[in-house]
């Protein structure tokens, strides 16, 4: 079922207006949206609520993606361009320091909390860190050409795996040994990667599909299509659905997660790409090519957009603080 969005932005006020037939839509819950604006060094920390700007931090140079610690009370946020980790405080948008580090792209904790991984886009290397629930430190180093770009773990933690977007491969890495394990070719330009029952399933940007291959085998069982420039995969918070963003025909793909058929498809103008949620379980989307960001209700369209800073990448929904009680 194809769900055309283009009006629904015109749509959103009168709908809000009217409550949507008596509060179909649920309360909102204080929250801060996190923006990373690759185009123009920033990072824009927004209010969900009133999407607002509460505050704007300057990076060095060219900021993509984000992961927040396993124990939730810090966002780190890698400065590709500047060599840089930022440390940021995720319910206050405090920023707590700042540390070099070699051009972090795409990063994520691994399920037991003791590693991150992080992929070098322009470096061609992948470096796993030690992290103690306080500082990272360097463990080993992979020279892996040829642009490494997504990252995801065996739910065991015991592997993590990485899309090269350069040559077209994936290639397994064990955590225990240190080691590659394999390489396997899924297709051009492969970019976002997620583990979805025992299956690893690919984003293949450089064509118009999910490759969804078997990391026994290390075959490519399956390719769905769902839209030129396929890019990155985000399970629903409830585990019910898988969203599929394809920026170049600007689209948003459900798939069912234990099927993999497609349940809907919704048509977002201005090359959605990274997607995080809200305790709505609505979307709060990247728009690539227009500088702005998208909040989707799955059942309802695109509510309304709002620009933000150029070329916005990686973002992230998060709790807000609670307020401090007033004193006498």
């Amino acid at each position: 079922m194809r769900v055309p969005l283009l009006l629904a932005p015109l749509l959103a006020p009168l709908a809000l207006g009217l409550g949507l037939l008596a509060g179909s839509l649920p309360a909102r819950a204080a929250g801060l949206v996190y923006v990373l604006n690759s185009g123009e060094a920033t990072i824009q920390v927004l209010d969900a609520d009133s999407q607002a700007e509460k505050s704007r931090i300057r990076v060095l140079r060219e900021v993509h993606h984000l992961a927040l610690t396993p124990d939730g009370k810090t966002l780190l946020v890698g400065d590709s361009g500047a060599n840089e980790m930022l440390f940021i405080n995720p319910g206050t948008g405090e920023l707590l320091k700042r540390e070099p580090l070699s051009n972090p792209y795409h990063m994520g904790f691994s399920p037991d909390g003791r590693f991150l991984v992080i992929t070098s886009l322009r470096r061609d290397q992948v470096d796993v860190y030690n992290w103690d629930g306080k500082a990272l430190t360097l463990a080993t180093r992979f020279d892996l050409p040829d642009m490494p770009s997504h990252l995801a773990y065996s739910p065991d933690g015991k592997v993590v795996y990485v899309t090269l977007q350069g040559n077209g491969l994936v290639v397994a890495i064990s955590l225990e040994t240190m080691q590659p394990l394999w390489k396997t070719e899924v297709g051009p330009e492969p970019a976002g990667i997620i583990w979805q029952d025992g299956k690893l399933l690919v984003g293949v940007m450089g064509s118009d599909h999910v490759a969804v291959l078997n990391p026994e085998t290390q075959a490519v069982e399956r390719r769905i299509t769902v839209g030129r420039g396929a890019h990155a995969l985000f399970p629903s918070p409830k585990g019910d659905v898988l969203y599929v963003t394809s920026r170049v025909d600007s689209r948003i793909t459900l798939l069912d997660p234990r099927s993999l058929d497609i349940v809907r498809v919704l048509d977002v103008p201005g090359g959605p790409d990274c997607i995080s949620f809200d305790p709505q379980g609505r979307l709060w989307v990247t728009l690539r090519w227009k500088g702005r960001i998208a909040l989707v209700d799955p059942q309802k369209g695109v509510l309304e957009t709002r620009r933000v800073g150029r070329s916005p990448h990686g973002i992230l929904y998060s709790a807000a603080a609670p307020a401090e009680p007033l004193t006498n």
